[in-house]
């Protein structure tokens, strides 16, 4: 019997699983991908043949991709085996003439395996995707990065011009396309590029759907960011960020500045976690996304009408304590709010205990209309990274019905004797709220 149920328990969660993913086929169906990663990927082979794999499933569902690889430690390694000396300037490498020959050797030898691991893939589809073949060519024109701050970049390049017809045809005849990050100047000099500026460049001159990163991983992430919330996270990081991670954050930040309506960053470790991101509600990793008219920001006086239209019906059914309107404007600097076009559509407070090192999470209300779609995740993470900020351990909550959702994001439930004592103090025995607590 456990194992007749373990079988329909596991049929159930395959038969829902490709429900909820009709959806996204047929959005994505179509569509173009920019994927982005680094030679960091191609030196795990065993876990980055899984992430091919996934990328021929994504193109067998229609999808069309131009995949863009770096080749950083590949190159690295070649110039120390050449004996050559390594420069850096602004975290761009400086190349010199006669590293072009160990640079051009790495990087092909690089995009040959990649090729060789595409191919065999698309080889072994069914013969009833939409891929058809793989295909690299010159499809990027370069020029010199020049001088900067009166350091000579050599043959260090930028992207000057996207052969835009090129690559759609290739797409239009059911290839996989693949971008190096070398270019040929309009006078046949090679410039070694930067993948991410090579893959934001893509991304903006085909009117890419998606410009996808595969990065290196990066705990307590938002799964959702707006602009200013990346930038504020390059300018005063609350987390770990690896060189190559905030390159991937400016990328994004200038592509959805330039017309690229989402960027996903995707843990490039986790297995299916590129397809998790584009085919379940949730996803894996973090959506940035260009659409300026939602935003997390703090709470002002000109929102209190706009939380109390949220919060009062929850008040009314016992769900939140009851504030009124003067409490509301005494503890406004503790509310943030999700602003979609001027109207608030959600909030959440924070009422911070610093000798405790904790802080209470309360009122986290989104508006009916607005509960898909990651909301109610997007205001804890934005908390969560100012608790970090403040050098705060800890979050705790109080509850009498949302318990499963605060579950999900890794609370557990405490007892009141852990509380701090000004809030044990304030306990509510009457509505016996469960007691929930998180560690950052």
């Amino acid at each position: 019997m456990d194992v007749a149920n373990s079988l329909l328990s596991s049929q159930q969660i395959l038969v829902q699983g490709l429900r909820n993913a009709v959806p996204y086929i047929r959005e994505h169906e179509g569509k173009v991908f920019v994927l982005a990663f680094g030679g960091e990927a191609l030196d795990a082979p065993e876990r980055f043949s899984q992430v091919v794999r996934d990328v021929v499933l994504l193109a067998d569902l229609g999808a069309r991709l131009v995949l863009v690889p770096g080749a950083r430690p590949q190159i690295n390694r070649r110039l120390t085996q050449a004996g050559m000396v390594q420069k850096f300037h602004q975290g761009l490498r400086i190349t010199e003439f006669d590293m072009i020959d160990p640079v051009t050797e790495a990087v092909g030898a690089l995009q040959f395996d990649l090729l060789s691991w595409l191919s065999t893939r698309l080889s072994m589809s069914s013969g009833s995707g939409l891929a058809q073949r793989v295909l690299t060519g010159n499809f990027v024109t370069a020029k010199p990065m020049g001088v900067i701050d009166g350091v000579d970049l050599g043959f260090t390049g930028s992207v000057r011009r996207v052969d835009v017809a090129g690559i759609r045809d290739a797409l239009g005849d059911g290839s996989i396309v693949v971008q190096s990050n070398l270019g040929f100047s309009p006078t046949g000099e090679l410039y070694n590029l930067r993948a991410e500026d090579v893959a934001e460049a893509l991304a903006v001159s085909l009117g890419a759907d998606k410009l996808i990163f595969l990065t290196d991983p990066v705990d307590n992430l938002p799964n959702v960011m707006a602009l200013n919330e990346v930038q504020n996270l390059l300018d005063h990081p609350v987390i770990p960020l690896s060189d190559e991670f905030r390159l991937h954050l400016e990328s994004a930040i200038r592509a959805c500045s330039r017309g690229v309506d989402r960027v996903h960053l995707v843990d490039r470790e986790d297995d299916g976690a590129l397809l998790v991101e584009l085919f379940t509600r949730d996803g894996s990793g973090t959506l940035i996304s260009s659409e300026p008219f939602e935003k997390i920001r703090a709470a002002s006086l000109n929102d209190i009408g706009g939380i109390v239209a949220l919060i009062e019906p929850l008040e009314q059914t016992g769900v939140l304590v009851r504030r009124s309107r003067e409490q509301l404007e005494l503890e406004l600097d503790r509310f943030v709010v999700i602003e979609r076009d001027g109207d608030v559509i959600g909030c959440a407070a924070l009422y911070p205990y610093p000798k405790e090192s904790t802080a209470e999470l309360a009122a986290l209300v989104v508006h009916p209309a607005y509960q898909r779609g990651g909301r109610a995740g997007r205001l804890l993470s934005f908390l969560e990274l100012r608790a970090r900020a403040a050098q705060l351990s800890s979050l705790f909550l109080l509850s009498t019905q949302t318990m499963a959702f605060f579950k999900e994001k890794g609370f557990v439930e405490e007892s009141l004797a852990r509380l701090p004592a000004e809030r044990q103090a304030l306990y509510n025995f009457k509505r016996n709220s469960k007691i929930f607590k998180k560690c950052l």
